[in-house]
């Protein structure tokens, strides 16, 4: 031993020796509570760090939750508005009002069309009463709506038949314009435009203004795709907008698309941006809707330009633009949309770097709606083979399940040693009607 560290021991040891035995165990004492405060301070710090992640966690949920919950009631509202609008169609009056009355109460998005169709189908019932004070109601809580100028036309045409029998051949009348209307798409355009136009400025029942919108829409004349334009850009009610976006992507000429692009770059109504998108995707107008998908600074929008590339077969575009794409919600969209498209190679190239377990797990399962083969199987199976986190294994088992390959699944069951995986791989065989699938069933049974 070095005589210097032999002297100090001893030193050590002596000094040691000279202090009472109590006071040697207080010494230690002392030493081993400041371990265990600095230990409880570090445990605090962790603690602390859990409870604010955590929090993080719940948020994130509560927000996602909150999304989720919104989503349904707008779709819950559409469909309940879609059923309104049904049975005006089917002159179903009595369901028409009790359905737009529901709607009215619960203040739903689209309460001042609801308020409308409520006074025209109460108007049908030859309950004028009630139909003018359903209009007198659309007035006063929204002044600025669009569907005003259609409530004081039916107002109009109520107040005129106050006191008087209400005409049993309306609805004929209006069958007869329509059948008009229809031959008018056989006759000269410049005589016929200018009739229609008058019939969309006019007192016209929204129904009939629709099949005026529809056989204008049938003209490539200058004048007819005039007033196109300008029932597109609002100049009219939302639905017959809505309709006008609508025929000029399905008669996409290069002027109409113009037209699309000028009221899309002007309007800040994200409904109406969305419905020109979908009218870009008819159109095959794959530049735009690529641009939108791009510089937009809307999220929402940015997922329904990538929705409809998806829907275009956009693979080279679309896989460029989840590499620049920074926000989740578009990359899962993104995902959907390469999966539409058929994308198998690219997805899994993400499912082998993605970092983010949620879109990990969304890329896998998309793998399976798409084509690809016996190398997309080759690269679930690896997948599943590769991955630890039993959420992924899962999304590998979803995708080979959603591609109908039961002998990769038969083959990844005789192999598994995990029971629990090897119970959810056999509950996807029992779903599937396959003989590979069958034969391996037989085989449990008989073990």
């Amino acid at each position: 031993m070095d005589m210097n560290r032999y002297t100090i021991s001893l030193v050590t040891a002596c000094a040691l020796a000279a202090v009472p035995a109590v006071g040697r165990a207080y010494a230690l004492d002392g030493q081993f509570a400041l371990a265990d405060v600095d230990q409880a301070r570090a445990d605090r710090e962790r603690a602390r760090e859990d409870q604010e992640r955590a929090r993080d966690d719940q948020e994130r949920a509560r927000a996602d939750r909150e999304r989720a919950r919104e989503d349904q009631e707008r779709n819950r509202s559409e469909q309940s508005y879609e059923r309104g609008r049904n049975f005006i169609e089917r002159q179903e009056w009595l369901r028409a009002v009790e359905q737009f009355s529901s709607l009215i109460s619960d203040r739903a998005p689209r309460a001042d069309a609801s308020l409308y169709w409520r006074a025209y189908a109460l108007d049908k019932l030859n309950r004028q009463t009630e139909a003018l004070t359903s209009l007198a109601e659309l007035s006063k809580s929204f002044p600025a709506s669009r569907w005003l100028n259609d409530s004081r036309a039916l107002e109009l045409q109520i107040r005129q038949r106050a006191g008087q029998p209400v005409s049993p051949d309306q609805q004929s009348d209006d069958e007869l314009k329509l059948l008009a209307i229809q031959g008018l798409m056989h006759s000269d355009p410049a005589n016929s435009v200018p009739m229609l136009e008058k019939l969309l400025q006019g007192n016209s029942s929204p129904r009939l203004k629709e099949r005026a919108l529809f056989v204008l829409a049938q003209s490539n004349s200058t004048r007819a795709q005039e007033v196109l334009g300008r029932v597109a850009r609002g100049n009219a009610n939302p639905e017959l907008q809505e309709k006008a976006i609508q025929y000029l992507g399905m008669n996409g000429t290069a002027a109409n698309r113009q037209i699309l692009a000028d009221i899309y770059q002007s309007s800040a109504d994200v409904g109406v941006k969305r419905r020109i998108l979908r009218s870009f995707m008819m159109a095959g107008d794959r530049s735009r809707v690529l641009n939108a998908a791009t510089t937009e600074k809307s999220p929402e929008l940015r997922v329904e330009a990538v929705r409809q590339l998806g829907m275009m077969g956009a693979r080279e575009e679309l896989w460029q633009l989840y590499q620049k794409e920074s926000a989740v919600e578009v990359k899962q969209q993104l995902l959907q949309s390469m999966g539409m498209a058929g994308d198998s190679s690219h997805l899994a190239d993400i499912a082998n770097s993605e970092s983010n377990p949620d879109l990990l797990r969304t890329a896998i399962r998309t793998m399976g709606m798409t084509g690809g083969g016996q190398a997309k199987a080759d690269a679930l199976v690896s997948i599943y083979s590769r991955q630890k986190d039993p959420n992924l294994k899962n999304a590998a088992l979803d995708g080979l399940f959603i591609s109908g390959n039961a002998d990769a699944l038969v083959a990844l069951a005789r192999k598994e040693t995990d029971p629990a995986m090897k119970r959810r791989i056999v509950e996807k065989l029992s779903l599937m009607n396959s003989s590979a699938a069958q034969k391996y069933m037989l085989e449990l049974l008989e073990k």
